[in-house]
């Protein structure tokens, strides 16, 4: 299997019952200053298509808004698109749907979105994502201290969780919602299952694989990282890659290794 590493071989050895777990932004895209200008890579929804009709389960699960990844890639035939860490996904004729409990958040995220853009300072960019909302410093560090303030006020006045990221900090409902939960139910009767990652966000994603390692699932924790990576996420990864070029180059590996 060449240079592919030895955790990735039961995937290929049977892509019929092996599924991947992919996250955009920093994995399939590169981290830019701008959220809203983030793309994949050039040929990232035909190689995600190929994965699909190769594997069993290819996925990319990510904290953007179901709209956002079926606007930058395409909906892809068999790739299933999940937004919101969970909160949304596309169903099978790429209708959203929502997970239990969420719509009654909706409203309250409007209320703290506007608040948000009302005062917050002009460094601080407000990502509206309908169940969530994310709030980025990463032009102007100095803002983080009035983000994480702003959200402290906010997890205590509304109830809502704070999770926080790259150079930005996600508020959202407090449901039982995350990549973990939505890891362990793609990978349902599968023998293996890789999930690629670059932040804290994947973290439940890759603590999920280490659940079902114990249950017997082959499993791999690909951490795409760069100079900026959370160290967590590299310590609890199997596989290590660098940046979203390194991502996409070991999954066009695994393609060609899976035959």
């Amino acid at each position: 299997m060449g240079s592919l590493p030895a955790s990735l071989h039961p995937l290929v050895a049977e892509p019929g019952r092996s599924g991947l777990c992919l996250d955009f932004d920093g994995t399939l895209s590169p981290i830019v200053k701008d959220p809203a200008t983030a793309r994949p890579l050039p040929g990232v929804p035909a190689l995600l298509g190929a994965l699909a009709a190769r594997f069993a389960m290819v996925a990319v699960i990510s904290g953007r808004p179901l709209s956002f990844l079926q606007d930058v890639l395409g909906s892809p035939s068999g790739v299933h698109l999940v937004g919101l860490y969970g909160l949304e996904r596309a169903g099978p004729d790429g209708a959203r749907l929502v997970a239990d409990g969420a719509e009654p958040w909706e409203a309250v995220i409007g209320d703290v979105v506007a608040r948000a853009t009302a005062e917050s300072p002009d460094g601080v960019h407000v990502e509206p994502k309908g169940f969530t909302v994310t709030l980025h410093w990463r032009t102007e560090p100095r803002d983080q201290r009035w983000v994480e303030e702003f959200a402290a006020l906010e997890v205590e006045r509304r109830g809502l969780v704070a999770h926080h990221a790259r150079a930005s900090l996600e508020l959202g409902p407090p449901l039982p919602v995350d990549k973990g939960s939505v890891v362990r139910v793609l990978a349902g009767g599968l023998h293996a299952v890789a999930a690629f990652g670059d932040d804290l966000g994947d973290l439940p994603a890759f603590d999920a694989l280490s659940d079902l390692a114990t249950e017997g699932l082959a499993v791999a924790r690909v951490a795409v990282i760069d100079e900026e990576s959370p160290p967590e996420v590299a310590e609890r990864a199997d596989v290590l890659v660098q940046g979203a070029h390194g991502a996409i180059a070991l999954l066009e590996e695994l393609l060609a290794a899976a035959g």
